[in-house]
């Protein structure tokens, strides 16, 4: 099933907080959700407040399309040590999962991709860095579950156009399916013996 809108937004979905970050969460090589999991905790274990996460999503592969599907998420992160420690901590994060950057292709298979989509209303341009996420209107399986967290209405910083408006003009027309019927918490169960949104898979 394939996306033209986004779902309704979860209910903890909310305008623009100046601290908050918004992460896209990736993968399709081992044991994603576990990859997915150990990222989460982590980075929650820095923060001030709890990491809220977007439905889990499976996607059709972007890019180089001769690969596994990929599980995708956006999780919303109150993160106090400034973007590019954040940038830091997400490439040991991957590192962690088992990712080589340096031996991959660029679009091709890995166990854990983790981009900076926003950062608050931050606008950075550096060789490495670059927020917001340059391709995030190229992509579908980031604007849908993006849109899970945050307001339809919300502007892209640069960009004079909502985010709602970027997934209607998506060029991207690959599949984006949701595989969890809520907010993916099942990270959640090791650390707060949360029960986890039913997953369809």
């Amino acid at each position: 099933m394939s996306f033209d809108s986004p779902l309704e937004p979860l209910p903890h979905a909310e305008p623009v907080v100046p601290d908050t970050v918004f992460l896209a969460l990736g993968g399709n090589l081992g044991d994603v959700r576990a990859a997915f999991a150990g990222a989460l905790r982590a980075l929650e274990e820095q923060t001030d407040e709890p990491v809220a996460c977007s439905r889990l999503y499976r996607s059709e592969p972007w890019g180089e399309r001769a690969q596994p599907e990929f599980l995708n998420l956006v999780a919303r992160v109150n993160w106090p040590g400034g973007v590019r420690r954040l940038l830091e901590r997400c490439r040991e994060l991957e590192r962690a999962a088992g990712r080589e950057r340096a031996s991959e292709s660029r679009w091709g298979p890995r166990p854990l991709d983790i981009d900076i989509l926003l950062a608050g209303g931050m606008m950075i341009d550096e060789p490495d860095l670059t927020v917001p996420h340059p391709r995030i209107a190229e992509r579908r399986f980031v604007l849908v579950p993006l849109l899970d967290l945050v307001a339809r209405t919300r502007v892209l910083p640069g960009r004079m156009v909502t985010l709602h408006e970027l997934l209607a003009r998506c060029p991207d027309t690959g599949r984006v399916e949701p595989v969890s019927d809520g907010p993916w918490e099942a990270w959640r169960i090791d650390t707060a013996g949360d029960k986890p949104a039913r997953d369809r898979s």
